[in-house]
């Protein structure tokens, strides 16, 4: 999901809590923070020596072990946090983003957006951990030549 359709989608439920889980169910935990938004350029060469660049936003979430709270963050404070950042560094609205994480239930990754679903109580945004893959396979098997 691209950073714009994420914030996008916030913004229509501002006042309702923000709420991250993965496909199992598991929730990051209430009183999560917001710690650090990341405007990442990646430029990589694969196996098959073909170059590669793209943008991710990454935005960080940090649960303090002796603070926790029982409430949620809401989509609105969310998006102030957002909004006060974009004023400080460039943020490629159409990069991935991406959401850094880890506990109990969640490896330390940068998580995928799968879907945010939307209901009277809250925003729900579920996260899907990344996958490895080999673009030059990938390339072949769409039909590109591959030296790998």
């Amino acid at each position: 999901m691209t950073t714009k359709d994420f914030i996008t989608r916030l913004r229509h439920a501002a006042d309702k809590p923000l709420v991250f889980l993965n496909a199992e169910g598991d929730r990051i935990h209430p009183g999560y923070h917001l710690t650090e938004v990341k405007a990442a350029k990646f430029d990589t060469v694969d196996c098959g020596t073909q170059t590669n660049s793209w943008n991710e936003t990454i935005i960080q979430l940090w649960v303090p072990e002796n603070e926790r709270s029982e409430e949620f963050m809401s989509a609105g404070k969310f998006l102030s946090i957002y909004e006060k950042v974009t004023k400080m560094i460039d943020i490629d609205p159409t990069a991935e983003v991406r959401f850094e994480y880890g506990d109990e239930n969640f490896f330390p990754s940068n998580y995928h957006v799968e879907s945010i679903l939307e209901d009277r109580g809250n925003v729900r945004v579920e996260l899907r951990p990344p996958q490895t893959t080999c673009k030059a396979r990938d390339r072949r098997e769409a039909g590109a030549s591959c030296c790998c």
